[in-house]
């Protein structure tokens, strides 16, 4: 039981420190951020669409 005390205060510091550490990070800004973001999402967006399209006929044709 005392092993089990240690380590869930452990992960519990661990924690706390990754979220201080995250909330630093999180306040810097990147300048082309909202570009370069905008621009992956509509990459992801083809590439799902195309993999789906891709899947449904390979589907299709598997099952006729």
């Amino acid at each position: 039981m005392v092993n089990m005390g240690i380590s869930i205060t452990l992960i519990a510091v661990i924690s706390v420190i990754a979220l201080v550490a995250t909330l630093l990070l999180g306040g810097k800004s990147d300048e082309g951020y909202n570009n370069k973001a905008k621009e992956n999402i509509t990459l992801l967006s083809f590439i799902y669409i195309v993999a789906i399209g891709g899947s449904l006929v390979a589907l299709a044709i598997f099952i006729f």
